[in-house]
């Protein structure tokens, strides 16, 4: 009987416990995880600006890394991974992404980022736009961008009202953090401000100074600070320089008195180094994008360290 006692005992015990245990487990998965919005961004630019106005509320992959050309971008499987899972996706816009994007976004099969969509924000939108062609446009031409330049980014008045876009767009897709994203817009619209005062004052004595770059990436950057770009590497946007175009660019630069040539280091070095040592020449790597140096790997240090290896080369230059 006392064996019969106990027995009785012990099962009542172990099914209170596993009654509480039960309990506890649902109790457990009743509480909501932490909203985080999954953000993927064509470019490394995008992706940092949503860093800064998302904070620790979202994820974001970026596909274009701040080292390769932006406008050629292998369609990898991975990538369609990211963007079915994505609730938000950031693009150039532009045409920037015209040979690739396309694709991934159709194979996600994901209707939150798909164009027109909440989760679709093309941050080209609102900001000022450069080369803006007119007329017919061919392909004798070379790449143009029937829109406009697509470079925008590098002027950092525009990297402000993209920022003010994606905060704008996650407040719509997690309202209950609206509050969150605001302050995080506001503390980098303070410190970007402040650093525009840096940039503005290292560049005030070189306006107006000639250059030469290798691609048109630089139209909102040189309208910035006040730049004057005469000539490119490339004879066309998208073509290779000819020897016929380099030996035109280098008698075009020494009349002019031009002693810098910026380039991408995604580009081949050979043709602007032979135009450098024609000239006299420095050939500066600028970073096209957050990442595309050692040095740069957010919005703001990009700038950082591209006004400061022009301005101290203008400099060298007696520019």
């Amino acid at each position: 009987m006392r064996y019969f006692l106990s027995l009785v005992v012990l099962v009542l015990v172990l099914a209170a416990t596993a009654t509480t245990a039960a309990t506890t487990a649902r109790a457990v998965r009743a509480v909501p995880a932490a909203a985080t919005l999954r953000v993927v961004a064509t470019t490394e630019d995008l992706a940092s600006l949503a860093r800064e106005v998302g904070g620790d509320k979202v994820t974001v992959d970026a596909i274009a890394k701040g080292y390769q050309d932006p406008h050629f971008v292998e369609a990898k499987p991975s990538f369609i991974l990211k963007f079915s899972r994505a609730d938000l996706l950031l693009i150039v816009g532009r045409e920037l992404e015209i040979g690739w994007l396309p694709s991934l976004i159709n194979n996600s099969r994901n209707s939150k980022i798909q164009v027109g969509a909440s989760g679709y924000l093309d941050a080209s939108a609102d900001v000022k736009i450069l080369d803006i062609p007119t007329g017919q446009i061919t392909r004798a031409m070379g790449d143009v961008h029937p829109s406009g330049n697509p470079h925008y980014w590098l002027d950092p008045g525009n990297g402000r009202i993209m920022a003010r876009s994606i905060r704008d767009r996650l407040t719509q897709l997690d309202r209950a953090n609206a509050a969150y994203y605001a302050q995080r817009y506001d503390d980098f619209d303070t410190r970007l401000a402040a650093a525009e005062l840096r940039w503005d004052a290292m560049m005030a004595p070189h306006h107006g100074s000639k250059m030469v770059t290798y691609h048109r990436s630089w139209p909102n950057f040189v309208d910035r600070f006040r730049l004057d770009v005469i000539g490119y590497v490339e004879p066309k946007p998208g073509v290779p320089p000819s020897p016929s175009h380099t030996l035109t660019l280098i008698e075009e630069m020494k009349s002019q008195d031009v002693m810098i040539i910026a380039i991408e280091p995604y580009f081949d070095s050979k043709t602007p180094k032979q135009i450098g040592g024609q000239t006299g020449a420095e050939v500066l790597v600028l970073a096209p994008s957050v990442g595309g140096v050692p040095g740069t790997d957010d919005y703001i240090k990009l700038f950082d360290y591209n006004v400061k290896l022009l301005a101290d080369a203008l400099a060298r230059a007696g520019k």
